[in-house]
């Protein structure tokens, strides 16, 4: 999903989830096997009791394996596989073998721990796998067969789609992820993003890493990277969602965790709001200016800093005048940051300007 796209008015559509997608791809696949011809439209049955009915893009049969593919409607959520074809290949597998999956071209492989899925292993999540399991093992059992096949699930374009993902750094190569818990994509949920962001804590975590930075966009994050020559395993795209990783991190602590981030965000962060974006949080120029009193700010720029337009208007004013509102900010962030994760972390904050030159600072790690 992203985060920038904005929600639009009045209602909107919900959409399939590429596990939905593919459980369908793959039932209406074996029934062609079983049956000897496709249906032109298959439906399925999702966690939740519903029934959704989906249309074939691709239909082909030969002996006993068929392949089916359907094109993922998202709804009218901005998900990057909106749009994307599912393709399920299923043909027989080793006699009392079950269900086996396999990663085909656009489907990714895990090859780091900490994800769902085992190293080696196709990234198809668990509840996918399992959604598909039992929808083929009850198609099998209708037609007195045991269910011991080989799946196959490709995306066409996949690998090129996965790079606007954060697959890569979570150490999936090749391609996308088969997801989703329910089968049902929510727009505007960001359900996908909080759940990269566990993800990456997982990683992180899995690898021994006792440090890692999560940053609120690409300038601060190569910013931070610069500043503590992390590796890539060690940076969380956090982006607006500063509630999703802390309160993950409170129950799943990592030693060290430095927040990297503009000075907008960063006051956001530290007036106690957990989602940074901007059509959900404002900056307070109360506050901004309450901070610069406290700092010897003079009562003219206090005045001018109340009426600002922007928080970098603000900061601008500050820095001409000497005055460090920027490690107040990180300060106020930081103070945020530890009350919500509950001890167990180190915390550090870093504010960046617009073009990655560190303005403010709080709690810099000793030996670092």
């Amino acid at each position: 999903m992203n985060e920038n796209a904005r929600k639009p008015e009045g209602d909107l559509r919900c959409g399939w989830t590429t596990g939905a997608c593919a459980q369908a791809a793959a039932a209406a696949a074996l029934r062609a096997i079983y049956e000897g011809a496709f249906q032109g439209q298959v439906t399925i049955t999702l966690p939740g009791g519903q029934q959704p009915i989906f249309a074939l893009s691709t239909a082909t049969l030969e002996g006993d394996t068929a392949t089916a593919g359907i094109v993922k409607d998202a709804g009218d959520d901005p998900d990057v596989t909106h749009g994307a074809e599912i393709v399920v290949t299923v043909g027989p597998g080793k006699s009392g073998g079950g269900i086996v999956f396999h990663a085909g071209p656009g489907v990714g492989t895990v090859t780091l721990a900490g994800l769902p899925v085992p190293p080696g292993a196709p990234a198809i999540n668990p509840a996918p796998r399992a959604m598909i399991t039992e929808c083929l093992t009850a198609i099998a059992g209708e037609h007195g067969r045991s269910p011991d096949l080989s799946i196959t699930i490709s995306i066409p374009g996949g690998e090129k789609l996965a790079e606007k993902t954060m697959n890569g750094r979570l150490g999936i190569v090749g391609g996308l992820s088969i997801l989703g818990t329910t089968g049902i994509v929510r727009p505007y949920s960001c359900a996908a993003w909080i759940s990269a962001i566990h993800s990456g804590v997982d990683v992180a975590r899995a690898q021994g890493l006792n440090h890692i930075a999560a940053a609120t966009g690409s300038t601060s994050e190569a910013a931070v990277s610069k500043l503590h020559g992390l590796a890539e395993t060690a940076l969380i795209d956090m982006g607006d969602f500063a509630g999703g990783l802390l309160k993950y991190l409170r129950t799943h602590p990592i030693e060290r965790l430095t927040i990297a981030g503009g000075f907008g965000k960063l006051v956001k962060l530290g007036d106690g709001n957990m989602d940074l974006h901007s059509a959900r949080s404002s900056v307070d120029f109360d506050t901004l200016a309450r901070w610069l009193g406290d700092l010897g700010g003079k009562p003219d720029l206090v005045a001018r800093a109340k009426q600002a337009n922007t928080a970098m208007q603000v900061l601008e004013m500050a820095t001409a005048g000497g005055i460090p509102i920027a490690d107040r900010a990180a300060a106020a962030a930081r103070e945020v940051s530890m009350a919500t994760l509950s001890g167990g972390t180190e915390v550090e904050v870093v504010v960046f300007d617009r073009d990655g030159n560190l303005a403010g600072r709080a709690g810099a790690f000793k030996n670092v």
